[in-house]
């Protein structure tokens, strides 16, 4: 058993079912090279204060860079009994150094050490984040850059609406996802505050220089309350609520390549490689791992809930329920890098059919917003327009005929300001060409926001 850092004061050992429901080492092993730069940085503060001897200040950090080395060589030895991770590398250091190990905590508390653990995973983490975003935005742009010239026909409540480029439809996907990093980038900012300093709520009496570990740990600001430092949690409810906003989107583009990829859209193809078949049904080709993306969006607005859970009930400064923190937020961070990278793949492997899409824009009624705006033209009022072209539709069912299939003579009765320039707008792509205002899906327009999209993802 891994000696505890608070031990003495205690008559008697603890039940073993309390220090295996206590120990946080299964989960919070991933914080090591985080504790151990921050460890450095305290330690290293504490021999220019004279807080230690400066002697003992180099032994602890050449000690901490030999468990550094460990932990990103794969060889670090975790203690499966310790307590935490602070208490597993305390143990380590006091084998290799021996007893100026123990002046390592000196002006410090775990109640600080693992905030400040947390925002440097925290901030790496972000920026990795933020990577996998750009590179998923690269992947669908070149997809929307080799398919300019193909129309598809837009839906709204799942009912085919109008025709609109599928570059246009594809840009959508990059302007959500741009908030989504803004999103993360902005939380970044209320995690880039340096905790360490607090001790366990209410600072300390010892000389110690927080500006000197804030610059030694890249921090951009001190906290400025030790109580708020040690029981402050909104750093990680903004990033899991910022993977929550994204995975809602990553969900709705797993749902749309879901139905295009159906054989009653047939809008898409999605390689085999990311597809599985049927134990039963040898013709299948399910795309599953899409699926699975989908289903995966429950586990990060769960993790969300188990934080802001958490949170809502606890009083001011530390209690031991923040220790339950991490699972949830490891958890999300994990699922969506995992996803991020698949769909940066899928993308990149997607085959556009377009001559099964070129068969579903025979339907006119795609272009009747077109005609209701040409009549508009010719000065009639919108809702005019509106009843003169909904009456053509349900004429052209009823008689099961086109619009282009009647003659201007028949087309006359509908309204005399009808010429036979409106034959030259039933076409799909006169219908994206004729969109005018700025972030449609004209493709000039379309155009320029690629060329845009291709210049910022630089």
């Amino acid at each position: 058993m891994a000696k505890k850092l608070w031990g003495t004061r205690f008559s008697k050992k603890t039940n073993a079912l309390a220090d295996k429901f206590t120990s946080s080492i299964a989960f919070d092993q991933r914080l090591a090279k985080y504790d151990i730069l921050g460890s450095i940085a305290h330690a290293k503060m504490l021999g220019k204060q004279k807080i230690i001897p400066q002697k003992d200040s180099r032994q602890i950090v050449k000690g901490l860079n030999a468990l550094l080395k460990d932990v990103t060589g794969g060889k670090f030895k975790f203690d499966s009994s310790a307590e935490d991770i602070h208490s597993n590398i305390q143990e380590l250091l006091a084998k290799k150094i021996g007893e100026a190990a123990h002046k390592l905590h000196t002006a410090r508390s775990r109640n600080d050490q693992v905030a400040l653990d947390i925002k440097m995973y925290l901030k790496s983490e972000v920026d990795d984040l933020i990577e996998y975003l750009a590179q998923l935005q690269k992947s669908i742009l070149k997809l929307a850059k080799s398919n300019t010239q193909v129309v598809i026909p837009g839906y709204t409540h799942l009912q085919v609406a109008q025709p609109v480029l599928i570059s246009h439809y594809l840009l959508s996907y990059i302007e959500g996802l741009e908030r989504d990093k803004i999103r993360i980038l902005d939380a970044k900012k209320r995690i880039d505050v340096m905790p360490l300093g607090a001790c366990a709520f209410s600072g300390t009496g010892l000389p110690i220089d927080r500006e000197f570990v804030r610059k030694e740990l890249g921090f951009k600001t001190l906290t400025a309350n030790s109580i708020d430092s040690v029981s402050d949690r909104d750093f990680i409810l903004e990033v899991l609520a910022s993977l929550t906003i994204l995975s809602v989107h990553l969900s709705r583009i797993a749902e749309d390549l879901i139905l295009w990829s159906t054989k009653e859209f047939n809008f898409i193809d999605i390689d085999f490689s990311f597809c599985t078949g049927s134990s039963i049904m040898p013709h299948k080709k399910n795309p599953d791992i899409l699926e699975l993306i989908r289903g995966s969006v429950g586990k990060i607005h769960g993790d969300l809930s188990s934080v802001m859970i958490l949170m809502k009930g606890l009083p001011s400064s530390y209690n031991r329920d923040l220790q339950l923190d991490k699972p949830p937020l490891f958890d999300a961070v994990d699922t969506m890098k995992n996803i991020l990278e698949i769909f940066v793949e899928l993308f990149a492997n997607i085959i556009i059919e377009k001559e099964a899409i070129s068969g579903k824009l025979q339907d006119e009624s795609l272009f009747s917003v077109d005609i209701v705006e040409y009549l508009i033209k010719k000065g009639l009022s919108y809702r005019k327009a509106h009843d003169i072209v909904g009456r053509m539709v349900r004429g052209c069912l009823d008689k099961k005929k086109t619009i282009s299939g009647l003659s201007l003579a028949e087309l006359k009765k509908y309204s005399p300001l009808i010429d036979s320039g409106i034959y030259k707008i039933l076409n799909a792509w006169a219908s994206v060409s004729l969109k005018k205002s700025f972030g449609s899906t004209n493709p000039k327009l379309v155009a320029w926001q690629l060329a845009s999209w291709q210049k910022r993802l630089k």
